[in-house]
């Protein structure tokens, strides 16, 4: 028997997994939690520490659950974009500025004004939540802590390090946040340059390991914390949704992973013809798969939208959810007199503008808590259907779709993003594919598979189809067309408020 140790670190916690390879399945997972610290106007912030501490706390439980098993391999997937500023020790120096932190949107939009080919992968410009523009914002607004920084790095970085002692980068999120050539498996100086932070280079983890390939082994001081004897080989990961496509076999271009959670994304490959594909991040060459590029589409408010109006709005606990689901599921999307907007944080895919916000339209005193939550449920739904329906406009082939992630907890949500894509999909059947495809990603640093691909259609987590309701499917499709005028209509009064809003930010 051949078992790896497979761990996800996502926004509200960490999950811990063990995979046997031999029987193709996860014996036993479970996770501990954080706290994230939300600062106005628009910043997220954690303790690295935090992320270590709850590791410490969920492995040696998951490994006794699983009967200790001899690990063979440990493999990560993290949020990303989530900075974290280190020295060369690995000691955080500040709180992670979490990917969702908006702070630096000026610093993305100077990537608007730059030519480079490296930029093209990106879809031509760079994201608020990436490293790069974080990276800016630090040395331009905390010149003294930017110049004791040695590191510059991802979670993924940060926890690697703490497993290993080496600073090795994916080449999954160097290619997807940090603008590295994959093509030229080369930094681009000139880039950071141009960005006005040429020192950035010196600080980021300068080796970048392929995903399913080894770091080196785990230290012997953390296995003896940990429980897990002998030295198992740590096999670089990625970011954790973009790892969940290898649980889910949605690796060929044709086939995408929808990952609904606090944030959705969306995740296809096409083929590497260098064709142009607009409204997404990418497409990243080799990022995912060598010979193919990756596109990443999403929402960045999704179900933290719908927990953000149930509790901190309503004020309900989760005891009295299921009541206010049922509520405004006996609603048809059409009746609720409302169209909402998204953005809560901007808009990821298919605008690409972080500074557009959320809006509810037609409200009126005759508007209950059920109805105000089915049109929020309606707009991340609708914002799913968009991104897909820009892609297919585009020529992009979405022809099968699998769903993971919290949504699947929330039934109303997942049947309205359902029937607002209009197609059948498949249900994966575990709400945590990273943990899949760390597995399929330490298979092949033990070399049990030849690749990736091969490892993903053997190793993926089961399914079960769900269709739609094609009645309410026409309601959504109406709503889309007054959604997508909204956002038309709406776009400069919505960054009219975010300005005003940005005016009175402190560093």
């Amino acid at each position: 028997m051949t078992h790896v140790l497979t761990l996800d670190l996502g926004t509200n916690g960490v999950r811990a997994g063990v995979f046997c390879l031999t029987e193709r399945r996860l014996l036993a997972k479970g996770e501990a939690p954080y706290a994230t610290v939300h600062r106005p106007p628009n910043r997220a912030e954690q303790d690295p520490e935090d992320w270590w501490r709850s590791l410490g706390l969920v492995v040696p439980q998951v490994l006794a659950a699983a009967g200790h098993p001899q690990i063979a391999a440990v493999s990560v997937a993290t949020f990303s974009s989530t900075v974290v500023v280190a020295d060369r020790d690995g000691r955080p120096l500040a709180p992670a500025i979490l990917w969702m932190d908006a702070r630096a949107a000026a610093e993305a939009a100077v990537s608007d004004g730059i030519e480079h080919p490296v930029l093209d992968y990106a879809g031509g410009s760079n994201a608020v939540e990436w490293l790069v523009p974080k990276a800016m914002w630090l040395a331009r607004n905390m010149p003294e802590l930017w110049a004791r920084t040695e590191v510059v790095c991802e979670a993924l970085d940060f926890i690697n390090h703490r497993l290993t002692g080496h600073w090795a980068g994916s080449l999954m999120n160097a290619t997807c946040k940090w603008n590295y050539d994959s093509r030229a498996r080369a930094f681009c100086p000139d880039l950071y340059e141009a960005f006005g932070v040429p020192e950035l280079i010196d600080k980021l983890p300068a080796h970048i390991v392929d995903i399913g390939q080894p770091i080196g082994p785990l230290l012997p001081q953390v296995a003896q914390a940990w429980g897990i004897d002998g030295a198992p080989i740590v096999v670089q990961g990625g970011i954790d949704a973009h790892m969940g496509t290898f649980g889910a076999d949605c690796v060929s271009p044709g086939r995408m992973l929808l990952i609904g959670g606090t944030s959705n994304v969306h995740l296809t490959q096409v083929a590497d013809d260098g064709a142009k594909v607009d409204g997404v991040w990418g497409p990243y060459p080799h990022a995912l798969t060598p010979g193919l590029r990756m596109i990443e589409g999403g929402q960045v408010s999704a179900g933290s939208i719908l927990k953000w109006l149930s509790q901190d709005i309503f004020g309900l606990s989760d005891d009295a959810l299921p009541q206010l689901l049922a509520a405004a599921e006996a609603i048809e999307p059409e009746d609720t007199g409302l169209l909402a907007l998204d953005f809560w944080m901007g808009n990821r895919t298919p605008y690409r503008d972080a500074r557009l916000r959320g809006a509810f339209l037609g409200l009126s005193l005759s508007h209950d808590r059920a109805s105000i939550y089915r049109a929020a449920v309606t707009a991340v739904a609708l914002g799913a259907a968009n991104v897909i329906v820009d892609l297919e406009r585009q020529g992009v082939a979405v022809e099968h779709i699998v769903i993971a992630g919290g949504i699947m907890r929330n039934p109303l949500w997942l049947a309205a993003t359902v029937d607002a894509i209009g197609k059948p999909v498949a249900l994966a059947q575990d709400d945590n594919l990273s943990l899949y495809g760390n597995a399929v990603a330490a298979s092949v640093g033990l070399g049990l598979w030849p690749d990736l691909t091969a490892a993903a259609a053997e190793l993926k987590a089961p399914v079960r189809m769900m269709h739609p309701d094609m009645a309410r499917h026409a309601q959504y499709r109406r709503l889309l067309a007054d959604y997508r005028d909204a956002v038309e209509t709406l776009t400069p009064i919505l960054h009219r408020l975010a300005d005003g809003t940005a005016r009175g930010e402190r560093a």
